[in-house]
């Protein structure tokens, strides 16, 4: 008789001795690290899998939990990455606020002190141009105050060929009119002008809203009116900028930022701040100090306002260093190019080959970065993104791309490990395949040869 192969199940306790789960029980808690080993045993027990294979089971069953990846893409603001990858000085703000912070208190007098106070005066002090300064958990949320506050009950006047998708299904119209304002639209796709604005003026009217269509560009015969034109038309000017340029760059002329907006005449705008700033999820609300105020003082801004974290993170790269964003739109070609032979030549494989970057992000559309990119197979895509840092990049005409651009140089060696991991992991998937191959063969074959020695039949 055979030996029952439940009695072969390792003990909880020897499962739970495995440094992988160790190190999960520290992360997550040992209660859910029991909880999945409990049911790798019982999957064992009903001969779903190996009694060997036990701890690797509820290893592959815990949840991982956010990763961090390498960001080969060539796309400085990818959303699906996060957008603005945060600096050294803002990770350590926020590992310093993760306990208990003198956010809402002034230790000098023991009182009660305004919430982000720091913060808030490192942004006025960003933007001179600002009357007053407001922050909130993200550029939509900015929006759906101002319009609130503003406008319920009331009409914005906004262009129809302003009307955006923000991303992800997200649209513009409906994003206002769950404000409980009514939209007021005005123009054409291509054209609008001051005299379309001006007719739609009147007792109803909440504000002029003016958005910056930053993911996108209408050429030929077209016509925009300028903010400088709608601030006299005796009604406050709204200006959503997008992508949370807050003065000019030389890099980005064709990007509206915060500071030349209010000098045109905007009574408020609003802006990201995990987009070109290079910070924090957040929403910014700079203009007018009375409007500011009464944002601030709304009760719905209470709902969406900024945790400790997010203040610690925007304080530190309004007044800290420059961003890794910043420094990405920056990378000189020439030394990405050198970075990457020196990748090329590491590994011993690939091809290094001219590449596009872009800003992403729904910022600067039609601004293309010259850079430099290592060419590998398209099928060592999948691999990159399952292991050990995961590495993103981009498969172009039938190859994957990897630019260094928003990949720090001290992430070099892990990034050169990764792909060779990769390459043997595509290996040996693909030996699996011919393997798999040849016996499919084989098997197809082994009756036609049976068939074919059986004698023939007597008469």
């Amino acid at each position: 008789m055979g030996v029952d192969h439940r009695r072969l199940v390792p003990r909880t306790d020897v499962v739970l001795a495995d440094p992988r789960l160790q190190a999960a029980a520290a992360r997550l808690g040992r209660p859910a690290v029991k909880a999945a080993v409990l049911a790798a045993q019982g999957r064992a027990r009903a001969g779903e899998i190996e009694p060997v294979a036990v701890a690797d089971a509820a290893v592959a069953a815990l949840p991982a939990g956010m990763r961090a990846v390498l960001n080969a893409t060539g796309v400085v603001l990818h959303t699906n990455l996060g957008r603005a990858a945060l600096s050294p000085a803002a990770v350590d703000a926020v590992v310093g606020a993760a306990g208990h912070t003198d956010v809402e208190l002034d230790l000098r007098t023991g009182k009660r002190a305004r919430r982000g106070r720091d913060v808030l005066a490192a942004l006025a002090a960003a933007v001179p141009d600002a009357g007053a300064v407001h922050v909130v958990n993200n550029g939509a949320a900015a929006l759906v105050l101002a319009a609130t506050a503003l406008a319920a009950g009331r009409e914005i006047i906004v262009s129809r060929g302003e009307m955006v998708e923000i991303g992800d299904g997200f649209r513009l119209p409906d994003l206002l009119a769950s404000t409980g304002a009514r939209l007021r639209e005005v123009g054409t796709t291509n054209r609008t002008s001051i005299v379309d604005y001006a007719n739609a003026v009147g007792p109803e009217t909440g504000f002029i809203l003016k958005v910056h269509p930053s993911n996108f560009v209408i050429r030929g015969f077209t016509l925009s009116t300028d903010i400088s034109e709608m601030s006299g038309l005796g009604v406050p000017v709204v200006a959503d900028i997008g992508s949370g340029l807050l003065g000019p760059d030389p890099l980005l002329p064709g990007e509206p930022d915060a500071a030349t907006t209010l000098r045109a005449g905007a009574d408020l705008v609003i802006a990201s701040g995990d987009k070109l700033l290079g910070g924090p999820q957040s929403g910014l609300l700079l203009g007018d100090a009375a409007l500011v105020e009464r944002l601030r003082r709304h009760p719905l801004a209470r709902a969406l306002r900024v945790d400790k974290l997010t203040l610690a993170a925007l304080h530190a790269t309004l007044a800290g260093p420059p961003t890794p964003t910043w420094e990405a739109l920056r990378a000189d070609a020439g030394e990405l190019r050198e970075r990457t032979e020196q990748l090329r030549a590491r590994l011993g494989l690939g091809e290094v080959v001219a590449a596009t970057a872009v800003v992403g992000g729904g910022g600067a559309p039609e601004l293309e970065l010259p850079s430099w990119a290592l060419a590998l197979p398209a099928g060592w895509a999948a691999p990159l993104r399952e292991g050990e840092p995961p590495v993103v990049g981009r498969v172009e005409r039938g190859r994957l791309l990897l630019d260094l651009r928003c990949v720090p140089p001290s992430a070099d060696a892990g990034l050169t490990a990764a792909i060779h991991a990769a390459a043997r992991k595509e290996q040996e998937q693909r030996a699996e395949q011919e393997q798999r191959a040849e016996q499919e063969q084989r098997a197809e074959q082994e009756p036609q040869e049976q068939h074919a020695e059986e004698p023939a039949c007597s008469s």
